[in-house]
């Protein structure tokens, strides 16, 4: 039952902090056989710092654009791609993300984000100090449903089922 042949080389990932992406995103790699990359960690290996060590010495106007720079270098072939929330601030990265494969939101509601992200409060989220997470929310949603070729609920079922949602979803396409 391989569908490897119908399967995108790179998949990305979009959503807000909490909606799974990274947890999923290995899945679905495993699922298809291809890399995983995720954006946030290689900020972090690049700038030798956490998500949220950046935030507070440089602000989330830097953390965006260190996350553009990322996502403009890394290799997306033969990849799933887990991204950083804020990603979809840059239209430059989107554009290269679209363009290598389809864009797949995870989306969520408002209440189970934030119980997810309330379990790892210093997540390092990239948005103005006055922000609730609720107005990041507002904000980002138009954007993520914008670039989404693809939306998928995060909360329909466990990690391994959204994978394979995904999955199934994107091989029904091609």
């Amino acid at each position: 039952m391989s569908k490897q042949g119908k399967v995108p080389h790179t998949i990305s990932l979009i959503g807000m902090p909490g909606a799974g992406k990274s947890t999923v995103g290995v899945i679905l790699a495993k699922l298809t056989g291809q890399r995983f990359a995720d954006t946030d960690l290689d900020i972090q290996l690049r700038e030798q710092a956490t998500l949220q060590e950046i935030l507070e010495s440089e602000g989330h106007l830097r953390l965006r654009q260190i996350e553009e720079e990322v996502v403009l270098a890394c290799d997306l072939d033969h990849a799933v791609i887990s991204t950083g929330g804020s990603v979809v601030y840059s239209e430059t990265g989107m554009r290269r993300l679209a363009a290598a494969g389809p864009v797949v939101y995870l989306t969520a509601d408002l209440a189970t984000l934030e119980q997810r992200v309330s379990a790892a409060p210093l997540r390092g989220i990239a948005s103005g100090s006055t922000q609730s997470f609720a107005d990041i929310y507002a904000e980002r949603t138009p954007l993520y449903q914008r670039y989404a070729d693809l939306s998928v609920d995060a909360t329909a079922g466990t990690a391994d089922q959204v994978a394979a949602q995904i999955l199934d979803q994107l091989t029904l396409q091609r």
